[in-house]
């Protein structure tokens, strides 16, 4: 093995992962401060930004620091992420939509 290798490998990992998914993770933050910070869309399409900018860097991080992908050797680990993001959704939507109706339980009549 020459040394050469070692640069660009990390605990059998390509370097390059990480500076992609670091790059990512920059840009994927950026968008989103900017259209708040600056006004850019209005207030409706700065939210789908924002979430959209949001979904997708959890999916950079999944992919490019986590290492998680499709194979046959992190079955479990994919099955395990699909599982947390159903009960996370269930959790988030519950609460959602037990807020909402709150909301409209208790608005006043005329008010």
């Amino acid at each position: 093995m020459s040394d050469s290798s070692h640069d660009t490998r990390l605990g059998g990992l390509n370097i390059k992962t990480y500076i992609t998914g670091f790059v990512l993770s920059l840009i994927l933050t950026c968008i989103p401060f900017g259209a708040v910070a600056f006004g850019w869309f209005s207030m409706g399409v700065t939210l789908i930004v924002v979430a959209i900018a949001a979904v997708i860097q959890i999916l950079v991080h999944l992919f490019c620091f986590l290492h998680l992908d499709f194979s046959e050797e992190n079955a479990w680990n994919t099955g395990s992420g699909a599982f947390s993001v159903v009960i996370l959704a269930i959790l988030v939507g519950g609460t959602l939509w037990l807020m909402y109706s709150l909301e409209m339980r208790t608005m006043i009549a005329g008010g």
